[in-house]
């Protein structure tokens, strides 16, 4: 028999859930019997389940600790520079570049990252097909092999290190640009992600699918780390956008949707757009998009970004999500 630790109540040895509460009843009960009885497993295959959970457990706590200067990163998604065709920079990137200005000015550490400059391939999608839940690092695009690309050799590292992460995209038909979609695809693997239970054949859909149920049985939201990882979670950001007419709202909220679903926080005054005029010509924008209401824009929403980066970091806060599901 088990006892539910919510309501305390007796519940048969064979319910994975309390009946009256929902919640999970094998948290700290579950013995390694009847995890290979369920799982159908060996104890090779439950010692590798248990040592990835150990892993990240530890990569959790190392997470946490916070010290130094802060470190921000602008990730900028416009696909313009004055060397290529357009013959022009781009408005979000100098936007993001007076952010980045504000923030090394009052004491981050600070880099900005065109993502045109770097190879990252498409996602894969195999989540929903070959794995139950993605893998970190990405396993399409294996991190030092020659599979891998820039965003698993990278940027993952980049972003892992980040207090604060500034987004700038080009409103590209009423979204976001192509560069930043792409990397956003591929934060996925920050989002939840584990080791592959076997690296040797990381797509393994029977045995992904075991791993994924050990997790959902063993995740204990009172131990980051003890099921899935989100790796985005507690980071501090803020969007910029810039277009010509309609579409940054539709582009700040993609962004602000996804990414905070990722875990990261967004103060108040963390997001801004600029455009321009619909009675103008494109031709116009960068005066009036470049100009020095924008660049105070820009400078305000990175004093904002600090402020809460700042308290996030004196306050350590519980930030609560359902780490048996991914």
């Amino acid at each position: 028999m088990k006892i539910c630790e919510n309501c305390q109540t007796t519940q048969p040895e064979n319910l994975l859930r309390c009946p009256g509460c929902g919640q999970s009843l094998l948290v700290a009960k579950t013995s390694d019997g009847f995890l290979k009885k369920f799982l159908e497993i060996d104890d090779h295959i439950l010692n590798r389940f248990k040592e990835i959970r150990e892993n990240t457990i530890k990569e959790a706590k190392t997470r946490s600790q916070k010290s130094g200067p802060m470190i921000a990163l602008g990730i900028s998604g416009s696909s313009r520079s004055e060397f290529d065709n357009a013959g022009e920079n781009s408005n979000s990137e100098f936007l993001l570049r007076a952010a980045l200005e504000e923030l090394a000015r009052l004491g981050s550490k600070t880099e900005l990252i065109a993502l045109r400059d770097y190879d990252i391939k498409p996602c894969k999608a195999c989540y929903s097909t070959t794995n139950a839940h993605c893998h970190f690092y990405c396993s399409c695009y294996p991190k030092g092999t020659p599979a891998g690309d820039d965003m698993s050799n990278i940027l993952y590292d980049k972003i892992l290190g980040a207090d604060i992460i500034v987004f700038a995209t080009p409103v590209n038909y009423f979204k976001i640009s192509s560069p930043m979609a792409l990397f956003i695809d591929r934060c996925i693997s920050l989002d939840g992600s584990l080791e592959p239970a076997d690296p040797s054949a990381s797509k393994n859909k029977n045995l992904n699918i075991k791993h994924t149920k050990f997790i959902e049985l063993n995740a204990d939201e009172k131990i980051p780390g003890s099921g899935f990882l989100r790796r985005f979670t507690g980071k501090t950001a803020g969007i910029i956008a810039t277009g010509h007419e309609e579409g940054a709202s539709m582009a700040i909220s993609q962004l602000f949707m996804t990414l905070n679903h990722c875990g990261l926080v967004f103060p108040p005054y963390s997001n801004m757009y600029a455009m321009g005029s619909i009675l103008t010509g494109t031709y116009a924008d960068k005066k009036l998009l470049t100009g020095e209401a924008f660049v105070k824009e820009a400078r305000d929403l990175a004093k904002n970004l600090i402020t809460m980066a700042t308290l996030l970091r004196k306050n350590e806060a519980d930030w609560i999500y359902d780490n048996s599901a991914d």
